[in-house]
């Protein structure tokens, strides 16, 4: 079986490629990129963090990304580490996550 290289040149497309098994919405993926890219704390959804995101993407109220910090949770794309939120580590991109499919069972 030869494995299938895929360039992605932003964040969001790279979570895109996995969104298949994570099932969220554009806007959510929006939301998680640029907590990704502009992160700078040990917690991904910090208020430092959520302010800055709010700003970036023009949401008025830093605290609406609340509601999108606890579906993304629930979606399993971040996870709650004691008072932390982090990435999932299959989307983590360091991790190289190597996907095998196959034409039939062996």
């Amino acid at each position: 079986m030869k494995p299938i290289k895929i360039k992605v040149q932003t964040t969001f497309k790279y979570l895109s490629f996995f969104n298949g098994l994570f099932k969220l919405t554009e806007n959510e993926l929006k939301v998680l990129a640029a907590l990704i890219d502009n992160n700078q704390d040990s917690n991904l959804c910090s208020p430092t963090n959520k302010k800055k995101i709010a700003e970036i993407l023009e949401i008025k109220d830093h605290n609406t990304l609340n509601n999108y910090v606890k579906r993304l949770k629930d979606k399993k794309a971040i996870i709650k580490d004691k008072a932390n939120y982090k990435l999932n580590p299959m989307l983590v991109k360091q991790n190289r996550v190597i996907a095998l499919i196959a034409d039939e069972l062996q």
